[in-house]
This record gives structure tokens, C-alpha cells and sequence, in this order.
């Protein structure tokens, strides 16, 4: 059954056909992984089925779906340290870890936290439209993350978009300051190379992000560098003029 729908949401859209369906319960929660297939390929939806029937839905492209069960392993050997004694770090708005998964247009954000309920996985995917997500108590990841092995394995062949042999992207990066995280990632597609520079605030979570073809690279350098000499510069001259004052004053008569 997809999704836990009923009555007339269970009825699929226009030419959507549904191959396969999984429900985890995952202590008060049912999450269902359904592959699903329409005009345009293939692709997993991922539903979170709250206490009060609330559902929340992600959408993501098979491709997609293997970037995230990849990320998924991570945070489940994350996991696993926690509860073997690694030291923790725990942000200001009780997050120990956190990754992003740009594909195409769509931005997937994987927060790992802590409550007073306990640690979960927040998953939250940016479109136009706004910030769907879902929340999974963090015990259930290692489950999320086998049921989409099962499911790609199963689904995924000749539906997996391939890197482009001779383009080889370098590593995400990423930069901490003050209460900000900032996500350089390389990507490409059909019309280019590019960077996507997001901006995470840590305590409030609220993202935002801007994607720099590589062709303005040079230039974001330069402002950039040219800023830096300013500031640079006034910062020296300031220092300067202190110094010379504290000087002069050391050397006049009483």
C-alpha cells in the first residue's frame, strides 16, 4: 500500500504506476519506500506517517536515492560511535551531524539531532514550492537504509544517470563561521559546471543558496581577493595610526 493512503489518495496520478512498496515502523512512526514509474523514469518516494495519520513525502530520482542511502550508511556508523562512547559535539540547536545532496535542482539536507525525545534524522528536500521533510527517530536509519539497497538493487538498472567519465568534480568543502556552516559543492549538468555555495544558520536551520557557473569563478575569486586587500590595507593603515600616536605621546615633555 503506498504511502498509507486510503480512499481517494490511493488512486496513483495520470500514468504513475507503482513497482514495489516497503513500511518500516519505526517506534511511533510508519515511513513507507515505494518505487514508483512514470512517463519521465523511475524514482522512490519516501512517506512519513505520523500518530494522527500527517504525512510528509520526499521525492527522489533513483539516482538520487543512491547518493542518499549512501549518506544514510554514514550517519548509521555515526550512529554507532555515539553508542560505543565517541566524544560528542553537540550544536547549539542540538545537531552532531550534518551533510547535503545536490542533484539537479533539488537539494536534500540531512541533519542528524537531539531532543528531549532523543536523536533523529531530519531530511528535508528544497524545491520551489517549500521544504517538505521528514523526521526519523535515528534507531530506524540502518532499516531505511536497507530497504533502499533492496530497492535499487532490484529497480535501479538502466535507470541510474552515470557521472560523465571525463569530468572528474572536486570534493565537497565546507567552511564554519561563527554560527553559520557554508557547503561549497561542485556540480555539473547539461548546462555546465558549477558551485553551489549553501548557507546553513546553525541555530535557526534556516538554508539558503546560490548556484556560481564556472565561468564566474575568476571573478567571485578576484572581488573577493580585492576585498580582502582593502580590508587588509584599512586594517594596517588603522594599526599604523595607533602606534605612531602611542608613540608620540610616549615622547612628549610633561
Amino acid at each position: 500500500m503506498s504511502d498509507g493512503s486510503s480512499g481517494e489518495e490511493q488512486r496513483a496520478p495520470h500514468g504513475e504506476q507503482e513497482l514495489a512498496s516497503k513500511m518500516l515502523q519505526v517506534q511511533s512512526k510508519r515511513f513507507y519506500v515505494d518505487v514508483k514509474q512514470n512517463n519521465r523514469g523511475r524514482f522512490i518516494k519516501l512517506a512519513e506517517v505520523g500518530l494522527g495519520g500527517r504525512k510528509s513525502r520526499l521525492i527522489l530520482s533513483m539516482t538520487a536515492a543512491v547518493a542518499f542511502r549512501d549518506h544514510l550508511d554514514k550517519f548509521v556508523k555515526f550512529f554507532d560511535g555515539l553508542a560505543s562512547g565517541e566524544q560528542l559535539n553537540v550544536g547549539e540547536n542540538g545537531q552532531l551531524k550534518s551533510e547535503i545532496i545536490i542533484y539537479e535542482s533539488r537539494r536534500y539536507y540531512l541533519d542528524l539531532k537531539e531532543n528531549q525525545r532523543g536523536r533523529y534524522l531530519r531530511v528535508s528536500q528544497t524545491v520551489s514550492r517549500g521544504v517538505p521533510g521528514i523526521a526519523l527517530p535515528a534507531p530506524g536509519m540502518a532499516q531505511l537504509r536497507d530497504a533502499l539497497k533492496e530497492l535499487i538493487d532490484k529497480f535501479g538498472v538502466g535507470y541510474l544517470n552515470e557521472s560523465d567519465p571525463d569530468i572528474e568534480l572536486p570534493e565537497p568543502k565546507q567552511v564554519r563561521a561563527e554560527n553559520k556552516l557554508f557547503y561549497f559543492d561542485v556540480g555539473h549538468n547539461e548546462r555546465g559546471t558549477f558551485v553551489r555555495i549553501s548557507e546553513v544558520k546553525q541555530i535557526s536551520g534556516h538554508r539558503s543558496s546560490i548556484a556560481v557557473p564556472q565561468s564566474s569563478w575568476g571573478a567571485f575569486r578576484d572581488v573577493l581577493g580585492e576585498l580582502m586587500d582593502k580590508m587588509t590595507a584599512a586594517k594596517n593603515a588603522e594599526s599604523g595610526g595607533k602606534h605612531t600616536a602611542t608613540k608620540s605621546e610616549a615622547t612628549t615633555p610633561a
